[in-house]
């Protein structure tokens, strides 16, 4: 029952909070902020209708200028509400192409600047490439999920090219953030705030790197992630 009233909070919130979301994003569209705002609005609720406590320490991605491949793992689709107060200024994300078909939420996505990405269709993935490094040359960071899609699991997936690429490309630092793992033990039956951490790790150069140099950057960079999340397990099980 507890479920249902959450669920159903939750989507009020969220039909509520896309009226004056779209008047903004009509008002100033495709701004480069816009999507942290409208992650922000999404997420008010969090501590109150979540059963999670969270805890951010990403003072080195904020201190970070835009324009940087930010790298995030996904758990499932509460990473929205969990995640959004991490998100800096000047920051778009990438999304499949489907996400901008779901009404008010799909066309916040689009209004947010974000890049909409069919990954059927090779010739519109070489786009978007070539987008993204326009985008990140313009002093603008973008949000990627490298893993591909949601994973609860304890092991990180192995990780996509698209976000090493894009950073190699531009020649922009990577920014790894980690979020602990609360999927797997995430209840909307419970009444008791589990705590979740977000930590930020520090920049990943790439500059000078070539395509020679991605498989070695990706291991880097998910090794590096691996030991954090495995680290913050063992912080909050202690």
């Amino acid at each position: 029952m507890l479920s249902l009233i959450r669920l159903f909070l939750l989507g009020l919130h969220c039909l509520l909070i896309s009226l004056p979301g779209l008047l903004l994003g009509l008002c100033r569209p495709f701004n480069p902020d816009n999507s942290r705002l409208f992650a922000r609005l999404y997420s008010l609720p969090t501590p109150w209708l979540l059963p999670v406590r969270i805890k951010a320490e990403v003072a080195a991605l904020h201190e970070q200028p835009p324009g940087c491949v930010i790298i995030v793992n996904h758990q499932s689709n509460f990473d929205l509400f969990i995640a959004a107060q991490a998100i800096p200024r000047r920051t778009v994300a990438i999304g499949k192409k489907s996400l901008g078909w779901i009404p008010l939420f799909g066309q916040l996505f689009w209004l947010g600047g974000n890049v909409l990405v069919d990954r059927r269709n090779a010739y519109q993935a070489r786009k978007a490439l070539q987008q993204t490094t326009r985008i990140l040359r313009e002093d603008t960071s973008i949000w990627i999920f490298p893993e591909g899609t949601r994973n609860p699991s304890a092991q990180l997936l192995p990780f996509k090219k698209g976000a090493f690429h894009m950073a190699i490309e531009a020649g922009v630092p990577i920014v790894p953030v980690c979020v602990s793992r609360y999927a797997r033990q995430f209840g909307l039956n419970r009444w008791r705030r589990r705590p979740v951490i977000i930590r930020s790790l520090p920049p990943i150069a790439t500059a000078g790197l070539s395509k020679d140099d991605l498989p070695a950057l990706i291991e880097q960079c998910r090794q590096h992630m691996q030991q954090c999340l495995d680290h913050m397990d063992q912080e909050l099980s202690a």
